[in-house]
């Protein structure tokens, strides 16, 4: 039953970003766009509602995959609604087109749904991603004849929402937020995982598929020394991969390497996010979201030790080359000679990488957050366009 507000609810119109997908940001209180150097987009230090933030991203595909924002201020259409942070970490494959789709609508869903529910919720955050995901199917279906292909284009979708003194994460896919948070016992800062993967090279989400399709001995399979689900896809949840959730999308015109020897009656893979919880605390000190390219070559404890022992301004940057350094070593080659690597062949040495790290201000935590500037910003305006095809 919805909640009165001298008996009505009060509406506001949705504030929305006056730019779409191009690293654009709006906002009071300095310049939010981020810059370019080379391959990497960078926001060395913003100010969010509940503290500091340092975003990058490194581009290594020929087409940019990843997408990022970071919305900080209402995060409903009610005058007194929620108020937050919103972090999100897009992480493609197959192409563009999804992350870019999830990068324009999830945060809107989200606001809707908030408003609807006139709170910050579970419940909100897991219809905002089946809605996307069920809006991005639409247009593959809207588009099928013309644009086939975009059947096989999905994305992994990893949400932080800071609300009321409360962390809620949404994953799906293998994309990652750590949190570092002090402890007495230790010196530094310990790391903690807060999302769980969605990849078929974990056992458990082997079991997972394998309980929910008992009739599919090849559900998941090992090629290459990679567990694939079906042998095609490593993760198991994402928004987008039409093919693997209609069978309506699995048959021609669709490349033949894409599509499975016999239809099936319900989705092999979901976009239903695995939700975590978190009450943040005076300990927790700051939040690492990365896309699976990041953690390819950096532990937990490693980014962690990096953003607690260096400065604040620049730091997502800093844990990027860290990653590059470690890619370049695995090669035996140098960072230097990694940098000049063009991409699409850059691919061949490291994924594209997203980092979002989110500075947590205890006093912030609970007071509130009406009066604070909206921001709005886009990771990876400004790096090379798409090569002429």
């Amino acid at each position: 039953m919805q909640k009165k507000i001298n008996n009505r609810i009060m509406v506001k119109p949705c504030w929305k970003p006056s730019v779409e997908g191009d690293g654009g940001s709006v906002g009071r209180g300095g310049d939010n766009r981020g810059r370019v150097d080379g391959l990497m987009w960078y926001k060395d230090l913003g100010v969010h509602v509940n503290g500091e933030f340092s975003m990058a991203i490194i581009q290594a595909n020929n087409l940019m995959e990843d997408q990022s924002q970071l919305e900080s201020g209402p995060l409903s259409c009610l005058e007194s609604g929620p108020c937050g942070t919103f972090v999100g970490v897009y992480d493609g494959h197959g192409g563009p087109e999804t992350s870019r789709f999830v990068n324009n609508t999830l945060f809107s869903n989200l606001k809707k749904f908030a408003t609807e529910h006139q709170e910050m919720s579970a419940d909100v955050i897991r219809k905002a991603f089946l809605t996307t995901d069920e809006e991005f199917l639409s247009l593959v279906r809207q588009q099928w004849f013309e644009k086939p292909q975009l059947a096989s284009v999905g994305s992994c979708c990893l949400v932080g929402v800071i609300c009321n003194g409360l962390l809620y994460v949404a994953n799906a896919g293998d994309s990652r937020v750590v949190l570092g948070r002090a402890e007495k016992a230790a010196r530094g800062v310990t790391a903690i995982q807060l999302s769980m993967e969605h990849n078929a090279n974990n056992e458990s989400v082997r079991d997972e598929l394998r309980s929910l399709h008992p009739q599919d001995s090849q559900i998941v399979l090992l090629k290459h020394k990679v567990w694939r689900v079906k042998g095609i896809i490593q993760v198991s949840r994402s928004i987008g991969d039409a093919y693997l959730k209609r069978a309506e999308f699995n048959q021609s015109p669709l490349l033949a390497k894409f599509r499975l020897p016999e239809s099936f009656s319900k989705p092999i893979i979901s976009a239903d996010p695995s939700i975590f919880i978190h009450r943040l605390t005076s300990k927790d000190q700051f939040l690492i979201f990365g896309s699976d390219g990041l953690w390819e070559h950096l532990s937990n404890q490693e980014a962690v030790d990096i953003v607690h022992s260096q400065p604040r301004n620049g730091i997502a940057r800093r844990l990027i080359k860290a990653a590059l350094r470690v890619a370049a070593k695995k090669r035996e080659m140098r960072y230097s000679d990694l940098k000049k690597i063009e991409r699409g062949v850059r691919r061949h040495f490291h994924d594209d990488i997203t980092v979002v790290v989110v500075f947590l201000d205890p006093y912030s935590m609970n007071r509130s957050s009406s009066h604070n500037p909206i921001l709005s910003i886009r990771g990876g305006g400004g790096l090379p366009p798409s090569p002429k095809r």
